[in-house]
């Protein structure tokens, strides 16, 4: 058991470690993207189609990762039967994807507001066809206990969109205008935009070559009967994942449509979809805390009172998370270097997507309840009422104000969610949370937030030096309160020596 439990925890580390790293070295291509595109139109359309991207993605899967893992280890004789199955499934609806894609080309580039570049369309038509018949393959090294080819894997398609997008924005028009004769037979000028969706499923196309020998030395077959059970399983799996990911993403996908003046949304999209980036700060470290925290935690309690440590979990989650945002909001005048001074307008998102984004964190640490208990109808519940919200907030609101109004949508539509969920938990799995705790360091951050703002420091320096001492004082109040360092093991064993 103990073994089992290292082995686990190891995993855990490989694929939580590969999926933050991924997240974050995607997030530093922002800074390049807008200082080397035109202008923000164009970011705008870069946010718009990887929105749609990630929607058609959760479509094109439609839930089949999670049927394979309950159906391969259900189908103990013939495991390779589930794979065969799951993989044709997703392979002939990916390669009918692309078909009808590229037929009705036009048509839908011009409903999507891209009838001059269709390209974009049918480049990420592909990317999404590769990306979801890719995760099969994903998830069998995941069941076969590979961690560390599924993080090579990921970690190489990371690497090569990064290297394709640095040479084909930054290296080729060097070269252009320095040497034409070197790369005038393939680069185009002034196509930027697109050289970014190349370089994806350039990236995409490697990754499947990459698992090439996860696709063969077994023979396909496909058990319709399995099918059916795999997609009567799944297809609820769809219903909750397309309600998240619009609850992510509808911002983004609708916003062209509410305006008659499509360069002008555009434009503000890229400057909403820039500054979103830099809120997102706040998922990734809450994500690295949840890999690096909470086995921990739940290790701890694993055998006497598992609902104590779900608790202890929520509580330094939010501590964490706080710390985050007085962080990023403290030292704002600098992050804001991430984009460039065309995007500034849009820097007052940032506060209200981080705590629409920690809303969203604690929604996902009270989801417990409802996959302890078997009720996880009540998550699509949550997610379609929040899609509602979304939707209703951005159709309402943006027409007249704009990029504002989508964030204030995620802000509302989160704090609704974590509200339900908690409320409902509680009397179907009741978990005494530490709320007086909680609302302490809400206050608290609150009363900080208040104190490095109200007063003016015009230099630079001094304001960042006044909001650094208030960050240690959130610091050293968490550390007297609740985190001594005598219970920190490496710091305790310092102390004592």
């Amino acid at each position: 058991m103990a073994g089992g439990i290292k082995r686990l925890a190891k995993e855990t580390a490989v694929y939580g470690l590969s999926s933050i790293v991924g997240r974050i070295l995607n997030w530093l291509l922002v800074p390049m993207y807008v200082r080397v595109l035109a202008n923000t139109e164009q970011f705008g359309i870069v946010t718009n189609l990887y929105a749609w991207t990630a929607l058609l993605l959760v479509i094109l899967t439609y839930g089949m990762e999670t049927g394979f893992f309950r159906f391969i280890n259900a189908e103990e004789k013939e495991p390779m039967k589930v794979y065969s199955t799951s993989l044709i499934s997703v392979g002939a609806t990916s390669l009918l994807f692309i078909g009808a894609g590229a037929l009705l080309l036009y048509p839908i580039a011009g409903a999507l507001g891209y009838a001059r570049t269709p390209e974009y369309v049918m480049l990420l038509m592909v990317i999404v066809a590769i990306d979801a018949f890719s995760c099969i393959p994903f998830a069998y090294l995941r069941h076969t206990c590979r961690p560390l080819k599924f993080a090579f894997v990921k970690l190489l398609n990371i690497f090569l969109t990064i290297g394709l997008n640095i040479f084909l924005l930054i290296v080729c028009p060097w070269l252009y205008a320095r040497f034409p004769e070197t790369v005038s037979w393939f680069y185009v000028p002034g196509y930027g935009v697109g050289y970014i969706f190349i370089s994806n499923l350039i990236a995409s196309a490697v990754t499947l070559l990459v698992l090439f020998r996860e696709l063969t030395g077994f023979r396909y077959k496909f058990d319709f009967t399995l099918w059916k059970r795999i997609i009567g399983y799944s297809l609820p799996i769809l219903v909750l994942g397309i309600a998240g990911v619009l609850n992510q993403s509808v911002d983004k996908i609708l916003f062209p449509f509410l305006f008659s003046d499509r360069a002008y949304a555009d434009s503000q999209l890229g400057i909403y979809g820039a500054c979103f980036k830099i809120a997102v700060i706040m998922v990734m470290f809450t994500q690295a805390f949840r890999y690096a925290y909470e086995p921990f935690i739940f290790a701890r309690n694993k055998n006497d009172d598992c609902k104590q440590a779900y608790a202890e979990a929520m509580k330094y989650f939010v501590i964490f998370a706080l710390f985050i945002f007085l962080g990023v909001m403290f030292y704002l005048d600098i992050i804001k270097y991430f984009v460039s001074p065309a995007y500034y307008p849009g820097l007052k998102v940032v506060p209200i997507v981080m705590l629409g984004s920690l809303f969203s964190g604690i929604y996902f640490n009270l989801s417990l309840w409802y996959k302890l208990t078997d009720e996880t109808r009540w998550g699509a519940y949550f997610s379609l009422l929040g899609c509602v919200l979304t939707v209703g907030i951005i159709v309402g609101f943006a027409p007249v104000y704009s990029y504002m109004a989508c964030a204030w949508a995620s802000f509302v539509c989160n704090l609704a969610m974590m509200l339900l969920s908690y409320f409902v938990g509680q009397k179907k799995y009741p978990i005494r949370y530490d709320l007086k705790t909680i609302f302490v360091y809400a206050a608290v951050t609150a009363v900080l937030y208040a104190a490095a703002f109200v007063p003016v420091i015009p230099n630079e320096w001094l304001r960042m030096g006044y909001r650094s001492v208030l960050l240690l004082l959130f610091v050293l109040f968490v550390i007297k309160r609740d985190l001594p360092l005598r219970e920190i093991p490496v710091l305790n064993r310092l102390i004592k020596n």
